[in-house]
């Protein structure tokens, strides 16, 4: 703040001096001073903007993307349930996940809730009036609660399938105007049988472009053929949580080394990080269950939710979410270094490295997505709470396409959301590029 403070101030004085030496300057030529030395020590997306604010960072919101399922023919009453994950494959493949579906009703509107006391009202303007989380099913879905139990709790709550929501569109595929792919009748195979669809994401590494799908209550990874037509690989015990080479416990997310082996954070009840090769044989794991909140301790983990591989120098960084912490470690599982992305209301659910090496970080507590160096170092945030356009309310993933187009997926606001990059803007404020090695 005072080298800005003093670069603005030396600014002002060069153009106090230019007025003395060489008389009244025009007014155009000030103009042209003023924007150069407010470009200096700009911190906006774009420079020189005149007006306006970064309510949405480098980025303008695409309204509309995707087109809500009430649109499908014969689905009108039916809309976006909590939206866990979201992956760009290309500009006009996108695909993202949901815990089903649920009813599309329209905002209510306002008014006093004498029943629960006085000067209550509901809902209040501009902020979101239904949870998407805790409408979605099932119960039972953070650290610690028992997946098996998720649908009774769900049900004892009062919910009803088919009126409070139901078990449909549970892993889609778009396109770039935001359209229902045919592809995703091919995905919808599973919709029986997910109980808490959680990520999806396909190998920068896999020229077959295989896609990944986690479901967290099951502890089960499924791998797909790209159309979803065909599961070739299925990794964990359908049901059945464990913590060893066939067994996971509510497992999150994964990422991919260079050479196709791969990592999995596992997960909201389990406390380690599980390594496979490129076929799925098991290899090692690493972590023990720690304390919430406030363990510092190297390889003790609360919830491990989010994992990410930087591609040059194969360290994985491991985010302990209940400790509001990232974790590092070789390839081999041996810690390297940690640092903390700030205390409540910070809830990081993860984070992304793309080409430019930053991490990228998703944090449902502020409604922002981060930038930090790979030490750990914060370089700048953007995004604001709402269920407006371009707000945000429960971030869980974030995706970038080769044009630079953002993908996000809330699970609070349900469903997803497309930003494209502005015209002008510093690119130091933009996502990096995606990594696509082995595609064509």
């Amino acid at each position: 703040m005072h080298q800005r403070t003093t670069l603005i101030v030396t600014a002002a004085a060069a153009l106090t001096v230019g007025y003395a030496l060489s008389g009244a300057p025009s007014v155009t030529a000030l103009l042209s001073a003023q924007q150069r030395a407010a470009a200096a020590v700009s911190i906006a997306a774009v420079p020189n903007q005149v007006g306006g604010q970064d309510v949405f960072g480098a980025y303008d919101v695409v309204p509309g993307w995707p087109k809500d399922l009430s649109t499908i023919p014969g689905h009108e009453a039916w809309t976006f349930g909590a939206g866990s994950s979201v992956y760009a494959e290309s500009p006009n493949r996108i695909y993202a996940i949901q815990h089903g579906e649920l009813p599309n009703i329209k905002r209510p509107p306002t008014r006093k809730l004498t029943d629960m006391g006085p000067s209550l009202s509901f809902p209040i303007g501009r902020l979101p009036f239904r949870d998407t989380t805790s409408a979605s099913f099932p119960g039972n879905g953070g650290t610690g609660a028992l997946a098996e139990e998720g649908m009774q709790a769900w049900e004892k709550a009062g919910n009803k399938m088919g009126v409070d929501a139901r078990m449909e569109h549970q892993i889609m595929v778009f396109d770039g105007q935001g359209n229902l792919h045919p592809d995703t009748k091919n995905f919808m195979q599973l919709d029986q049988k997910i109980q808490r669809a959680h990520s999806i994401t396909i190998s920068p590494y896999d020229a077959e472009r295989h896609v990944w799908f986690v479901d967290d209550h099951k502890h089960i990874i499924y791998k797909f053929t790209n159309d979803g037509k065909t599961i070739v690989q299925t990794i964990g015990t359908y049901g059945v949580p464990g913590a060893d080479g066939t067994h996971f416990n509510r497992p999150t997310y994964l990422d991919f080394f260079p050479n196709g082996d791969f990592v999995v954070a596992d997960g909201y009840n389990g406390t380690r990080v599980a390594k496979f090769d490129k076929n799925g044989k098991f290899l090692l794991a690493w972590g023990e269950k720690g304390a919430n909140t406030n363990d510092t301790r190297p390889g003790f983990f609360n919830n491990v939710h989010g994992i990410a591989i930087d591609p040059q120098t194969q360290q994985v960084f491991v985010n302990d979410r209940g400790n509001h912490r990232a974790q590092v470690f070789d390839k081999d599982g041996k810690f390297l270094r940690q640092w903390k992305f700030g205390d409540n209301p910070s809830d990081i659910h993860m984070f992304r490295i793309f080409t430019d090496r930053y991490i990228w970080a998703a944090d449902r507590g502020t409604s922002k997505i981060l930038k930090y160096d790979l030490d750990g170092h914060f370089l700048y945030s953007w995004g604001t709470w709402g269920d407006f356009p371009g707000g945000f309310w429960g971030v869980h993933d974030i995706s970038v396409d080769q044009e630079g187009n953002v993908y996000v997926s809330e699970v609070d606001k349900g469903g997803a959301q497309k930003f494209t990059p502005r015209a002008g803007a510093n690119p130091a404020y933009l996502v990096g590029k995606p990594l696509r090695s082995a595609w064509k």
